[in-house]
């Protein structure tokens, strides 16, 4: 069996002595971006890697140019899944302390990105996992490199020129990931323009999860979403977020619910910001 979007505590504990799950310990805060790599070193779920949101997941940041976390190069993420060891064989699971509420869904979203179908975000995250008293240890699992063939999808992603146009069209959906405050222009902020691109409405990530952290049904994921989109094509319904990341939990919330095709933009606020010709709202 194959896991594409999400996969249980239960089902995870059955599979860590598969050869074929890598796992991927992607845990990380804005606040402290050493913090991740320290927790991980300190426990993490046996076998799993620590994949750094600043450094394995993220390309060049291009002053005026680019958002805060833009995808690396197509040759250099090539190179990190070769070094982890992927083959098209590969089940890849990505955690984080929640349900991908932070990198573990862009982790997705990347490998997806590439061409590759077999990766899942653990329901829950982490917090799941030690509720229900799973093992955890401090072992560091050996990588045997390999050669990653990529067959990149683009079509999952949208640039900023596509969102300028798609945000006054009504045949598109354009959505802010945040929450109510930040998309208002409220709360902390990681940028120096406050609010959001005009003509976006909010779909804030953190609706999708339950009071426990787990993604809510399939039924229940299927209804938000056609209220938010309105009768508009899961392709044509675009999200962002701060800086590319916390959006992709919105894509998988809607691929787990069977609503496939909507899209990521990627450089999000942090891009939208750097040209000051572009509309914002509040």
């Amino acid at each position: 069996m194959s896991y594409t979007t999400l996969i249980s505590t239960s089902d995870l504990a059955r599979n860590l002595e598969n050869s074929e799950f890598v796992i991927f310990d992607v845990r990380f805060t804005l606040d402290d971006e050493s913090w991740g790599r320290k927790v991980y070193d300190q426990s993490h779920i046996p076998g799993a890697h620590h994949a750094d949101l600043a450094t394995d997941m993220s390309g060049e940041i291009i002053p005026g140019v680019t958002g805060r976390r833009p995808f690396p190069t197509v040759a250099a993420f090539t190179k990190t899944l070769s070094n982890w060891g992927i083959t098209p064989d590969t089940q890849v699971i990505c955690y984080d302390a929640e349900s991908g509420l932070m990198a573990a869904s862009r982790l997705w979203l990347m490998f997806r990105w590439m061409g590759h179908e077999k990766v899942a975000v653990l329901d829950g995250g982490l917090n799941a996992w030690n509720r229900e008293s799973l093992p955890l240890n401090q072992e560091k699992k050996v990588i045997s490199p390999t050669n990653f063939i990529p067959n990149l999808r683009n079509d999952l992603l949208v640039e900023v020129e596509k969102v300028d146009l798609a945000r006054t069209d009504s045949n598109y959906c354009v959505f802010d990931s945040r929450g109510a405050e930040g998309y208002h222009g409220g709360g902390k902020y990681y940028d120096p323009v406050r609010g959001h691109i005009a003509g976006a409405g909010l779909a804030d990530r953190a609706e999708v999860t339950d009071s426990q952290g787990l993604f809510k049904s399939k039924s229940e994921l299927k209804k938000h979403y056609e209220t938010l989109t309105n009768g508009v094509s899961p392709e044509n319904t675009i999200f962002y977020c701060g800086s590319g990341v916390t959006a992709a939990q919105n894509v998988l919330a809607m691929e787990h619910a069977g609503i496939s095709g909507s899209k990521m933009y990627v450089g999000s606020w942090s891009e939208w910001i750097t040209d000051p010709s572009r509309e914002i709202a509040l």
